[in-house]
């Protein structure tokens, strides 16, 4: 009899579990844990996991399942590694994409499956035209650069020169800079690109020198910020009177002790700061920083902790349904606050609507940081 019933109890618990695991919900956080850019997926996957100690894991009745899987950031492992996810492990969601390219390849897998995929990190403006369940939660480079136009074009500045890494996000953020700083009256000198792969900025430096432009505006990967900022102050340009503006990818909060006093004043246009004076900012700095052992937020990570809200906020509103035509539904239009501050997605586009901050390279209680002190409030990715 005690056999027959601990039988019983196993079928049961068996039945239990088998239950319990067809109501997980799946998602796939594709991210580059290995490679050249570790730091994004290190970023990603961190906010993503700090979302769900914050909030639960659990959502409308049902158990949250976190799949991390690396891709080295190389899109066609991407691609393979979505397949996976997708046939595999049955997971509702798509998530991740550290760069432009892996984006892609992934989209139309995405449609193919009609799954969300959520853009945490990605920032050509195109992305989310290219798939109709693609729904960005990181930011547009066009958002930063019109902003960054104005801001020079307002401030009195008539003569500027473009310096940018030669691949889609520089190109494009050079378009919407010249664009909009010759729409306000400004002119621009030159506009230069520099090689993507272990660029040597002095000679286009020189070049800036020669011109005597009133300004210069900068954009390169943010590894890349600390050597471009050295070489600009061991040149003397820093005391030549040409003013600098920065997009904020240059001025990565992760890499700001790196770069250090040779940044300091240097004034950037972007999304997000870890400065950014709100209580829910503080708080997920500082459990950030705990949770990775002292490694700062950046816009990767506020990216992906954004791109975890929508998904919950989108099952809140399904009740659970996983159904993905209705959860991209779901997302459109949905608004919530972020430690970047105020977050909408566009109805019409997918797309991130934010704050657009004016930015301070300071040193704050030996601390560096970007301090905002203008503030562009909800600007839409103008190339939609």
């Amino acid at each position: 009899m005690i056999r027959r019933l601990s039988a019983t109890v196993a079928i049961l618990l068996a039945t239990n579990l088998a239950a319990a695991a067809q109501d997980a919900i799946k998602i796939g956080l594709i991210t580059p844990l290995t490679g050249p850019f570790t730091t994004v997926g290190q970023e990603m996957q961190a906010a993503a996991r700090l979302y769900i100690q914050h909030n639960g894991d659990t959502v409308a009745g049902k158990k949250i399942e976190l799949i991390v899987r690396d891709d080295g950031g190389v899109p066609d492992t991407s691609k393979r590694i979505a397949q996976e996810l997708i046939v595999n492990d049955k997971v509702s969601f798509l998530a991740g994409m550290g760069l432009t390219p892996i984006a892609f390849a992934v989209g139309p897998l995405a449609t193919q499956a009609k799954i969300p995929l959520i853009n945490m990190g990605a920032a050509t403006s195109t992305i989310p035209k290219s798939s109709p369940f693609i729904v960005r939660t990181s930011f547009a480079t066009s958002q930063s650069a019109a902003i960054a136009a104005e801001y020079f074009a307002k401030t009195g500045i008539k003569s500027v020169v473009t310096l940018v890494s030669d691949y889609a996000p520089g190109i494009e953020i050079e378009t919407w800079f010249n664009k909009t700083f010759e729409a306000a009256g400004g002119k621009v000198v030159q506009a230069m690109r520099v090689p993507l792969a272990n660029p040597d900025f002095a000679p286009y430096l020189q070049r800036v020198a020669d011109a005597k432009p009133e300004a210069l505006f900068i954009f390169v990967p943010s590894g890349q910020g600390a050597a471009l900022m050295r070489q600009f102050v061991e040149r003397g340009m820093d005391k030549s009177g040409i003013k600098l503006l920065g997009d904020g990818s240059v001025l990565d909060d992760q890499l700001l002790d790196k770069i250090g006093d040779t940044a300091l004043g240097l004034i950037s246009a972007y999304h997000y700061s870890d400065a950014h004076p709100s209580e829910l900012n503080r708080k997920f700095t500082a459990d950030f920083e705990k949770a990775t052992g002292g490694m700062r937020a950046n816009m990767m990570g506020v990216g992906a902790y954004d791109g975890m809200a929508l998904i919950y906020n989108a099952l809140k509103k399904t009740n659970g349904d996983t159904d993905g035509t209705r959860l991209i539904e779901a997302m459109k239009g949905a608004s919530w606050e972020s430690p970047r501050g105020p977050m909408t997605i566009d109805p019409a586009t997918r797309d991130a609507v934010q704050n657009i901050y004016l930015r301070r390279m300071e040193k704050v209680g030996g601390r560096y940081q970007n301090t905002e002190f203008e503030t562009y409030p909800m600007v839409k990715n103008p190339a939609n």
